[in-house]
């Protein structure tokens, strides 16, 4: 059990309120043994400590468990934003050739790929050096000074609003580096060309309103 955890009563006023209060987080310490796209109690942790008040994120998301949050990028996790089409040939190669991702969210038709502190500085130059550079479509890049929004810890009822597609899990995910996604980004450029020949490979990606499981957790580093 972490440390938050066990300071979990200090954000309730009494013990009469702690009784009426479900527990959302033994909810997810349930949830979290089975379901990828649900986050973990260690991986709730994780995310709030990137903002300046943890404590106060988790007393909200103790409240509201589906609403999303805004964190900020640099310290904890940089953020890698790229169309859905192309993050999900991404994930691809990271789960079948690579060595997993870290977390992963879907909003408003493009995918957030959570990356090691400083990736946001060093991707963009890494690719402007690379002979695929070019046929790698424009990312975004999150990182020191920039926030993102993250998705509740549990799902919503909102089919358009952020979702995880591989939630964090541990109090300190395994996140890729700049090289790890620059090597994802040419192997999901070259896999783009190849489709688009009648011999080209097929993703094993279903459309993207579909919710599979199809990542391994148990294999990211």
């Amino acid at each position: 059990m972490t440390a938050w955890l066990r300071d979990e009563t200090l954000l309730n006023s009494g013990a009469a309120e702690t009784e009426r209060r479900p527990d959302i987080f033994a909810s997810l310490r349930e949830e979290g043994r089975n379901h990828v796209a649900h986050v973990t109690a260690p991986g709730a942790g994780w995310l709030t400590s990137a903002g300046d008040r943890p404590r106060s994120m988790l007393a909200l998301w103790e409240t509201r468990p589906t609403a999303p949050a805004v964190l900020p990028c640099g310290s904890v996790f940089d953020a890698v934003n790229v169309p859905a089409v192309f993050g999900r040939r991404m994930l691809d190669r990271l789960w079948t050739e690579g060595p997993g991702s870290g977390p992963v969210a879907m909003h408003l038709g493009r995918m957030m790929l959570f990356a090691a502190p400083g990736t946001a500085q060093r991707l963009p130059s890494l690719l402007g050096w690379e002979e695929w550079g070019d046929s790698v479509p424009p990312l975004i890049c999150h990182g020191i000074g920039d926030a993102v929004t993250v998705p509740a810890l549990t799902p919503g009822r909102t089919p358009s609003g952020p979702r995880w597609l591989v939630a964090p899990d541990t109090r300190r995910p395994w996140l890729p580096g700049p090289e790890v996604l620059l090597w994802a980004c040419v192997r999901a450029a070259r896999a783009a060309r190849a489709s688009s020949s009648p011999s080209g490979r097929i993703s094993i990606f279903p459309p993207a309103d579909q919710d599979a499981k199809v990542y391994d957790v148990s294999r990211r580093r």
